[in-house]
């Protein structure tokens, strides 16, 4: 059904958050039932942390193909999302059903991260084709969606006790295939779509060779190297405040509430964005991360009830820049590779995150417990120094 371009019906928003939302379940459904597993399995003690990497490895993989292929550009974004969504669903449920110890539950979880790369990217792509003005607001939904979907697994892990670790695989499945049907029926494709003529191996480089696009692109790879280090180390935080100052902390609870509170930052920036800019939001918000980054030793000297709100600011912030990266991505990037442009983006950052995860974890038992954030502040500086030609003028 074609759309008149200056006119997008009311739904089209809240469903593509909604499948957004209900695709990238799948990435999480694996951290909060990894506990179960472990003993249905008999799985070894380090089992959590290879699955959820094996997550990342999978979406780092997909986003490559997906971006060397250019798929979301070259074929309608609302079928390569329907089509990624029926098979996340799929090998999240052959967890279920076939996973016989560690490496065929990796497997599972590889091919699963694999086709969230049809998700994540994809999603932000349809959101461009749709909002060619206000981006930064609808991407700003879009991210806040996903964050609340991160945070996710520590609220289950509040309230899971009557929680079977199979029900989680099946809701988060029928979620995934419910959300990628009711985007393609309802929603389809944008009128601000332009598909690439064809395949061509060097789109990537091209695609690279615009210098705005690389600020924006540079800019993300620096808010990435903190974001998903920062994120997973929360639980850390709070577990090494409350054994520094003998201070009760529930850590679950505000480890949903610091990761959630990032989902209103997003939300909050992309309505900002509207009269500021996407830029000036992004710079702002990762000037703010940076500076926690920065202070982050002094932090845990603090008394609980300042602790616990200067990690609720940080974690608005840490996040509140990415839907506004991603919107200067999609619009420096060359209109017939805007697909190609955000999922090769990231690609790259989430690979970073890994880099940036092991080295927390590295220096965990080399230094005192908090020192090691302050490792991530080359991140933020990388990322404001990429961007600050596009904040001055």
């Amino acid at each position: 059904m074609k759309q008149c371009k200056d006119h997008i019906p009311p739904h089209v928003l809240p469903v593509i958050v909604f499948a957004q939302f209900a695709g990238t379940s799948l990435w999480f459904a694996g951290n909060a039932i990894a506990g179960d597993l472990q003993q249905a399995l008999h799985l070894p003690a380090n089992a959590i942390g290879h699955i959820t990497s094996a997550v990342q490895l999978g979406f780092i993989s997909g986003t490559l193909v997906f971006a060397i292929l250019s798929l979301a550009d070259r074929f309608s974004p609302s079928k390569v999302f329907l089509s990624s969504a029926l098979a996340g669903a799929f090998f999240n449920l052959c967890v279920l059903w076939f996973a016989q110890g560690m490496a065929s539950l990796l497997a599972f979880r590889f091919l699963t991260g694999f086709f969230l790369a049809g998700i994540y990217p994809v999603g932000m792509k349809i959101s461009a084709d749709w909002y060619e003005k206000g981006l930064g607001k609808a991407l700003g939904y879009l991210v806040g969606a996903l964050v609340v979907g991160t945070a996710f697994p520590h609220l289950l892990k509040t309230f899971s006790g009557e929680l079977s670790w199979s029900g989680v695989l099946k809701a988060t499945s029928l979620l995934a295939i419910s959300g990628g049907l009711l985007l393609y029926f309802t929603v389809g494709d944008g009128p601000h779509r332009r598909p690439a003529p064809k395949f061509e191996w060097n789109a990537i480089p091209r695609i690279f060779r615009y210098k705005k696009f690389r600020a924006a692109a540079y800019g993300y790879f620096g808010h990435m190297w903190e974001l998903y280090a920062m994120w997973a180390f929360v639980p850390f935080m709070l577990v090494f405040y409350e054994e520094k100052n003998a201070v009760p902390v529930d850590i679950p609870w505000w480890s949903f509430i610091i990761i959630a509170a990032g989902g209103l930052g997003c939300i909050i920036g992309g309505y900002i964005s509207l009269k500021k800019g996407s830029a000036k939001v992004a710079f702002a918000m990762l000037l703010t991360s940076g500076i926690f980054c920065l202070f982050s030793p002094f932090l845990f000297f603090l008394s609980k009830w300042l602790f616990l709100p200067a990690l609720l600011i940080w974690g608005f912030a840490v996040v509140g820049d990415s839907p506004q990266f991603s919107t200067i991505v999609a619009q420096t990037a060359p209109k017939m590779y805007v697909g190609t442009a955000l999922t090769i983006v990231n690609c790259i950052g989430f690979a970073l995150t890994i880099f940036s995860i092991q080295l927390l974890s590295f220096l965990q038992n080399k230094i005192d417990g908090e020192w090691g954030y302050l490792f991530l502040l080359p991140g933020p500086v990388f990322g404001l120094w990429s961007i600050w030609g596009m904040v001055k003028k």
